[in-house]
C-alpha cells in the first residue's frame, strides 16, 4: 500500500484522466463488441445473484446492462447506487426499465425513489485497474467506503477494458480489493481475495 502524499495524489489524478481518454478513443462498434464480450464472460463465470447492483455506464465505461437483463430474467433484482450523503457509503435502490431516473450531482442516472436494498453482487466499473485486484475510480471513494461498510460484503466484480489495465494503481490503505475482474479477454479471480 502507498500512503497518500501529494505526488501520489497527482499521479492518480493524471492516471484517471488518461484512463477516460483511452476509452474515449474506442469506436462505437468496438466499444459495443468489447462490452458484449464482457457480458458473455460474466454470464459464463458468475452465479446468478439475488440482488445485483450495477452502475449506469458513463465516460465510455463498458455497458454491461445486458447481463443485468439476463439475471433479472432469471429472477434477480437489479439495483443502482444512490449517493445519500457526501463522504458516506452508497445505498442501492431497485431498478427496472420503468424506474424513473434523474441525474444525481455527478450527472449519473439514479432512481428517484424506492426502498433501499443490499446487493449480494456489485458490478463495479473499472476506470483503471491492476492484477492485484485494485480499481481506480474517479476519486470520490464511494465504492471503497461502501465495500468496507456492507456486511455481509457483496461479491465485488470489477468490469473494464484491457486498455485500462496498469501495473499498479498504487493502492492506498482505504482501497478495497475486488473479488473478480472481468474484461473482454476473460474472468479473473483475484488472488488473496
Amino acid at each position: 500500500m502507498v500512503e497518500p502524499d501529494e505526488n501520489n495524489t497527482a499521479w492518480r489524478r493524471g492516471l484517471r484522466r488518461e484512463m477516460v481518454e483511452r476509452r474515449s478513443r474506442l469506436s462505437e462498434a468496438l466499444h459495443a463488441d468489447l462490452s458484449a464480450r464482457i457480458v458473455a464472460h460474466l454470464l459464463a463465470t458468475l452465479p446468478s445473484p439475488r440482488i445485483v447492483a450495477f452502475c449506469w455506464p458513463i465516460k465510455h465505461e463498458p455497458d454491461v446492462r445486458a447481463v443485468v437483463d439476463g439475471w433479472t430474467g432469471r429472477g434477480a433484482t437489479a439495483a443502482l447506487p444512490v449517493v445519500v450523503a457526501e463522504h458516506s457509503p452508497l445505498a442501492f435502490r431497485p431498478w427496472t426499465a420503468d424506474t424513473p431516473l434523474a441525474a444525481d450531482r455527478y450527472g449519473i442516472p439514479t432512481p428517484l425513489a424506492g426502498e433501499f436494498v443490499q446487493p449480494d453482487l456489485i458490478l463495479l466499473p473499472l476506470n483503471g485497474f491492476d492484477a492485484a485486484g485494485y480499481r481506480l475510480g474517479y476519486g470520490g471513494g464511494y465504492f471503497d467506503r461502501t465495500l468496507a461498510a456492507l456486511s455481509p460484503r457483496p461479491l465485488a466484480v470489477g468490469v473494464g477494458f484491457e486498455i485500462n489495465r496498469v501495473d499498479s494503481i498504487r493502492p492506498q490503505s482505504h482501497d478495497q480489493r475486488l473479488d473478480w475482474i472481468v474484461t473482454e479477454v476473460g474472468s479473473f479471480r483475484v488472488s488473496g481475495a
